[in-house]
């Protein structure tokens, strides 16, 4: 073989890397800033405890979530009822983009020491960051928000918590 036959995976080395460029220059420009303003909307619509997070880790790769940290105010006096009633804290929809520019969006459950680790999340789909659209992630909270409801409330099958 000769150095020449290594132009084309040269080429094809560089449009990888255009590609990932192109992918981390459309979140950073358009797609981290339509989820959060989305997210944001939905808080505010919908005020049941949840607030909106940009997270920033391991250099390159960032993420936008809505994650439940407080207990709706409209049923605190229900459970005021129950003393030994605990809100668990978290859950959460995350939008992060890889090292390879696309945005996988996942689900986190709350944390219970009881529940073991792989039921702590759910996988839902990995997009290019230029087709997510607001009704993508209005989609992905309906998915998240069902998830929820199943774990507070498993089937009797599945038991989670105590």
């Amino acid at each position: 073989m000769k150095i020449e036959h290594l132009e084309e995976r040269i080429n094809d080395y560089k449009t990888s890397i255009k590609t990932v460029v192109d992918k981390k220059t459309i979140w950073q420009t358009k797609t981290k800033d339509l989820i959060s303003k989305t997210l944001k909307n939905v808080c505010k619509t919908y005020a049941i405890g949840w607030k909106v997070q940009e997270l920033n880790w391991i250099g390159t790769n960032e993420a936008v979530n809505i994650t439940f940290d407080s207990f709706p105010k409209e049923l605190m006096d229900r459970t005021n009822q129950i003393p030994t009633y605990q809100f668990i804290q978290g859950g959460a929809l995350v939008f992060s983009q890889s090292y390879s520019g696309d945005v996988h969006t996942f689900i986190l459950f709350p944390y219970i020491e009881q529940i073991p680790a792989e039921n702590s999340s759910v996988e839902l789909e990995i997009y290019n960051p230029e087709h997510i659209t607001e009704k993508i992630i209005i989609e992905k909270v309906d998915e998240f928000l069902k998830e929820m409801i199943k774990w507070e409330i498993p089937n009797t099958k599945n038991k989670i918590g105590y």
